[in-house]
């Protein structure tokens, strides 16, 4: 299991208060207020229902806090875990009320995060022994694209620009409206620091050529035949970070990787990967409802 640091608290909760918020709506949770007595406790437990990478109890944690600061949350299979169908995550324990209340918008976040931690895993998985780090994009979900970024990192991925303010990346309609590469990377050199890396999206290798003649820190070979992946990164020769990109699988990934490009950068992990399937259970031994008048 590898070890990352967790979300700040000052991220997470905006995050997860405007979840429930969207859930609990105008009236709250007409069913359990309904059909749960107040005075009821009982202990729940989240149970994965498939074999994956765990991500996103931060947030869990976060949904029944909110909810109700009386549950109590054990861990037994933190973040960047891997599970097996059928393995408990966690245990709950606290007001039943809240626990079904937050149910929803807790395994939201959870199986969704670790659909992205599973994903990116194997994608890590199918470039083992190469150099190339598998990255995300910015085609996540918004308003959750801190969490997802996240997400990539317990998978064993790396982040790629979290936003459009912490790196030039030069693309195709960028040099469309500039008139040319070279014109575009000079007015983006003039107009950023120094601390800023530039980035320029090449899609043949005459491109590439100019591109090198503009100093750029990395160039982006978008949707190119092994075949000239291989000499695009002949020709960069360590000057410049490449960075492989256009619809790569876990099956197609081994041999882009075999190239020697630098990064892989893969879009649907964070928009299209499936969710882990992830319950949260009543356990078989468990007092049903305690404290019941």
């Amino acid at each position: 299991m590898r070890s990352f640091p967790p979300l700040p608290s000052i991220v997470i909760e905006p995050i997860v208060r405007t979840a429930l918020l969207e859930d609990l709506g105008r009236g709250g949770d007409l069913t359990s207020d309904a059909v749960i007595p107040d005075d009821c406790t009982t202990t729940l437990v989240l149970n994965a229902r498939q074999s994956g990478i765990v991500a996103g109890l931060d947030l869990v944690a976060f949904a029944f806090l909110l909810v109700d600061p009386a549950i109590d949350m054990h861990i037994r299979r933190p973040d960047g875990s891997e599970v097996a169908a059928g393995e408990t995550i966690a245990k709950i324990s606290g007001p039943a009320r809240g626990l079904l209340t937050a149910e929803r918008t807790a395994l939201n976040f959870l199986c969704h995060l670790s659909g992205i931690a599973t994903a990116t895993a194997a994608m890590v998985e199918a470039v083992r022994g190469h150099r190339a780090k598998i990255v995300c994009t910015r085609k996540t979900t918004p308003g959750l694209r801190a969490l997802e970024k996240y997400a990539v990192r317990v998978g064993g991925g790396a982040n790629h620009r979290f936003g459009l303010d912490d790196g030039v990346l030069i693309k195709d309609n960028h040099i469309a409206i500039a008139g040319d590469i070279r014109a575009a990377v000079e007015r983006a050199r003039t107009a950023t620091g120094h601390m800023v890396k530039i980035e320029v999206e090449v899609d043949s290798l005459e491109q590439l050529e100019i591109a090198l003649a503009s100093y750029v820190d990395a160039v982006l070979l978008d949707n190119m035949s092994l075949e000239d992946l291989a000499r695009a990164v002949d020709m960069v020769g360590g000057r410049a970070i490449t960075e492989a990109s256009g619809r790569v699988t876990p099956k197609t990934a081994p041999a882009i990787a075999a190239t020697g490009v630098d990064l892989i950068s893969v879009g649907w992990v964070t928009h299209s990967a499936p969710i882990l399937d992830i319950g949260l259970d009543v356990p078989a031994d468990a007092n049903i409802c305690t404290h019941l008048n």
